[in-house]
């Protein structure tokens, strides 16, 4: 979040869908938010790894990630 801020991406943008398949440099200059990083790379992360105590500590940082989002979309929403 901090970073996104800095580099003067809104938090988040309902009107903006994950970007698949980018190059870096699309990755880089396209137009993103902070909650499409989720989407874009972080969600992706817990199916890279490559040992078993990875994938593990990937699997609860993981549901972490959604949790997080499960709160952010219900603030937004007003629901909270």
């Amino acid at each position: 979040m901090a970073y996104s801020g800095y580099i003067g991406r809104p938090i988040h943008d309902p009107d903006l869908q994950p970007r698949e398949n980018m190059t870096l440099e699309e990755y880089r200059t396209g137009k993103s938010s902070a909650i499409m990083h989720f989407y874009e790379k972080l969600l992706k992360l817990k199916d890279m790894m490559n040992t078993a105590a990875a994938q593990k500590m990937a699997e609860s940082r993981h549901r972490f990630l959604e949790e997080y989002l499960d709160q952010f979309y219900a603030e937004w929403n007003a629901k909270k």
